[in-house]
């Protein structure tokens, strides 16, 4: 049974119609004979949505119950048993009720497609995970419902619904969207032009990102290297040199004249590559071009023109962006330069700007003194110089004066060595000897065209002439391999120094150092692979960068394979690599074992913060339960004692005052009870807020009932806006913290609870007039089992304040604590306004539910 297909419709904001299109096609499914079943569609009462229902089976929902409540939620259960092939599930970033199968509809899609069905659902931009910030940052409204932007990226199918600001904003005030008595307030809230235009912008830019990693995934699968230029990519080729600030700035204008334009910039790690680099100028300019919005890349490449190119292409560019070679006129004589070699070579489909700077012309030195190993063409000329050359110099000595004498001609043929070594190398300054010995004997030593030599002084020319040519070719072949050797050692000096800087910068993210070792070996894709147990032979993958190809399970399948211990292994597709980069490799792979040991340590790490902490609150506990808990009961139970006994005859009075012990003590308790039981929700994250909107006024009376009468000063205007909070556990908050301030305000002077609206959010403020606290201790009162001063024991465990404050982040809101002027404490419970004042359908980002 394979796994299920995910379709998910992707909404530029509320209204745009996703659920309309989800339902049309599942009406065309439905016609093509496509069993189609709806497990959970939201019609928000909507009659058009609603007519679509007609004509489908739908699986009953599936009721829960919570605070006295009743909510319907999408039955997985009953949707895995009846087994259709398409699903509909509507919302995908909603959150369940309490008690459900999961905390997120998203993870009860994830069931149903690992069953084998597939599944079209629907999504708004402002509820994926990465956005959040930006969307409250343009709308002032904070997502509750959120989904991991993996969930939507790992979908096989995203269609963005899109709609104009002014269209949308007709349909709203047509009534097709909200009831009649929203719309004012939706259209001059969320629903303004300039909030609608920068979510359509976000939609349009995020489904643009994954519509490219789709082309890159396919182009790499299909081995596709021409550039397609569906989207502007320029590609910025730096030296390390000061000029590159200049380029990157150059690439960065030209990338704001196409709509979705991107900057890459490149150093190609090579001595003889377009400069010597600095490595402070490339850490500017590294941070420069990530300022301006694109990224750094450094590769590793025996030749410059070659691998330019070749990034270039593997990432889909459509220009490069050079500077003006820094060389002088007379140096063009080693060759054309790089930015003439890659505008050569680019093609038709790369664009190659060629930008002027202040450094041109100002010099770069010599490539033979720079240079690395003897090249394929300089072999060639080697070769060309130490044989056709000396036939060539032969031919013209002999026609020249014969007085030239033998002396001259053996240093003319020592010079035409010494050229050969410098150009070829070994091979060709060897060859050179051996064929010039040969023609100095036959054509310029007595007797001339003979292979005899009469005279012995001249054996010993030759002699002199053949070592001293295997001399000078020795030390120019030993020269040319040290400075090949000191070109790898730089590179690798230059990767080594950055997967340092990387340790002590802290980086743990093992996909984005992945990345980077496919980047640097251009590589096709890298996969990092753990062995399962200890000696077994299947393999797990830990992480992976670029396209995995299907058939890659094991480390032995890939082209290149680096292991890392015995239960780790780095595997990499793409081509074979010299032994020579192996040293490197290991290196990145020894990296990323500490990358993902590093990652599994914070986790543990976190994991035994929780633990310490949940230890020390049962210590705590322990210590609580040891007394504050057992004085109520020994109260009541003295109490139940004394009604019980026949030994003595209780008045009315006296019995009624029992009896009030009796529960002035169950009362104690049930609170003690209470905050122990919040508290511990709280420590293991299970408190879910039902948020909604609700005036402040409704609840901060119920939350004075336990309070003793005349104790308590209310001040809450009636033309507070609403906030959006749980009322169950803003209730529970402002009763802590009105019990806490009655019992340390002076006797004589009531508490006072004052509500004030400040911007987006609406403080309530409870002052009372007893003995303050001072600075140094406001936060710790917020602590569990923390109780101030002299608090008499019985007074309760030190749980209020912490679980009113754990409450209130809950409803993201805050409460501190201010001194109040002229002595006392004035603890401030800071809540969100709401959007709109009645509660919103589940799709409305200001009434989302978490």
């Amino acid at each position: 049974m394979g796994r299920g297909r995910l379709r998910i419709y992707l909404g530029s904001a509320p209204g745009v119609g996703k659920t309309y299109a989800m339902l049309s096609e599942a009406h065309r499914r439905v016609e093509r004979g496509t069993d189609v079943v709806v497990g959970f569609v939201e019609c928000h009462q909507r009659p058009r949505t609603e007519v679509m229902l007609h004509g489908l089976e739908q699986i009953p929902r599936r009721t829960i119950g919570y605070r006295d409540s009743g909510f319907e939620e999408m039955d997985v259960d009953a949707v895995l048993a009846r087994r259709p092939e398409v699903a509909l599930v509507d919302e995908l970033a909603h959150t369940n009720v309490p008690g459900s199968r999961n905390d997120k509809r998203w993870q009860d899609v994830k069931e149903l497609l690992a069953a084998g069905i597939d599944v079209v659902s629907t999504v708004n931009i402002q509820h994926l995970e990465s956005l959040g910030d930006v969307v409250e940052n343009i709308t002032g409204v904070r997502q509750r419902e959120t989904v991991p932007d993996e969930v939507v990226r790992k979908a096989d199918q995203i269609e963005l619904v899109d709609m104009s600001p002014q269209a949308l904003r007709r349909r709203m005030a047509h009534g097709n969207i909200y009831r009649p008595d929203r719309i004012d307030a939706a259209l001059s809230n969320y629903f303004r032009p300039g909030n609608l235009t920068a979510l359509r912008e976000l939609a349009l830019l995020w489904v643009a990102d994954r519509v490219d990693d789709y082309l890159r995934e396919y182009r790499s699968e299909h081995r596709i290297r021409d550039t397609w230029q569906a989207r502007e990519r320029i590609v910025v080729g730096l030296t390390g040199g000061p000029e590159g600030r200049t380029l990157i700035r150059r690439a960065a204008r030209l990338a704001t004249k196409g709509a979705g334009g991107e900057v890459l910039a490149v150093y190609i790690s090579r001595s003889d590559g377009l400069s010597a680099a600095s490595p402070k100028e490339l850490a500017v300019q590294q941070t420069l071009v990530e300022d301006l919005g694109g990224t750094f890349h450094q590769v590793i490449g025996e030749s410059i023109p070659d691998a330019l190119l070749e990034f270039a292409r593997g990432v889909n560019a459509t220009q490069i962006v050079l500077g003006s070679s820094r060389r002088k006129a007379w140096q063009y004589i080693f060759g054309p330069g790089v930015g003439a070699t890659v505008a050569r070579d680019s093609g038709p489909d790369l664009d190659v700007h060629i930008v002027t700077h202040d450094e041109v012309g100002a010099g770069r030195g010599l490539p033979i003194a720079r240079g690395a190993r003897l090249g394929r063409g300089r072999a060639l000329a080697g070769w060309a110089v130490g044989l056709p050359g000396a036939a060539l110099l032969t031919y013209l000595l002999t026609l020249a004066d014969p007085q030239t004498g033998l002396a001259n001609t053996v240093l003319l043929f020592l010079c035409l060595t010494v050229a050969a070594a410098l150009l070829g190398g070994m091979l060709p300054a060897l060859a050179s000897a051996a064929f010039g010995s040969l023609l100095l004997n036959y054509y310029f030593m007595p007797p001339t065209h003979q292979w005899t030599i009469n005279d012995p002084k001249n054996i010993v020319a030759v002699c002199i002439f053949f070592g001293v040519a295997v001399s000078v070719a020795s030390v120019v072949d030993l020269a040319a391999r040290r400075t090949h050797q000191a070109a790898r050692l730089r590179a690798e000096a230059e990767i080594l120094s950055y997967l340092a800087g990387s340790v002590l910068r802290g980086e743990t993210s093992l996909e984005a150092l992945l990345e980077r070792v496919r980047e640097t070996f251009a590589m096709e894709s890298v996969a990092l692979f753990e062995r399962d147990g200890d000696g077994g032979d299947a393999w797990t993958c830990a992480g992976r960068a670029g396209t995995v190809p299907e058939q890659l399970v094991r480390p032995d399948d890939a082209d290149v394979d680096m292991p890392v211990g015995d239960h780790l292994a780095l595997a990499l597709t793409g081509r074979k690599l010299p032994a020579a980069d192996r040293r490197v490799l290991g290196a990145f792979a020894a990296q990323a074992a500490t990358v993902l040991d590093r990652q599994r340590l914070a986790a543990q790490a976190t994991e035994a913060r929780k633990l310490a902490e949940g230890n020390r609150i049962r210590t705590a506990l322990l210590a609580a339960v040891s007394h504050d808990l057992r004085t109520p009961l020994a109260a009541i139970k003295a109490a139940v004692s004394s009604l019980r006994s026949d030994d003595v005859a209780w008045s009315q009075e006296d019995e009624a005052e029992l009896l009030e012990s009796i529960e002035q003590g169950a009362d104690r308790l049930d609170a003690l009870v209470g905050n122990l039981l919040d508290m511990s929700r709280l420590q293991t994250g299970t408190v879910r807020p039902l948020v909604r909107a609700i005036d402040v006024d409704e609840v901060v009376p119920k939350a004075l009932v336990g309070v003793p009468e005349g104790s308590v000063v209310l001040d809450i205007p009636e033309t507070l806006p609403m906030v959006s909070v749980d009322p169950g556990l803003l209730e529970r908050s402002v009763a802590n913290v009105v019990e806490n301030a009655v019992k340390y305000s002076a006797a004589d002077e009531p508490v006072l609870v004052r509500a004030s609206a400040l911007g987006t959010r609406v403080e309530l403020r409870v002052v009372d007039r007893g003995p303050g606290v001072p600075d140094d201790e406001k936060d710790r009162i917020f602590e569990p089992f923390q109780r101030y001063g002299d608090a008499p024991r019985g007074a309760g465990v030190g749980l209020g304040l912490a679980v009113a404050r754990g409450f209130a982040e809950a409803m993201e809101g805050t409460l501190v604590a201010e001194d109040t002027p002229g002595g006392g404490l004035t603890m401030v419970l800071t809540l969100p306004v709401a959007a709109t004042a009645p509660p919103a359908p589940a799709d409305l980002p200001a009434q989302a539910t978490t």
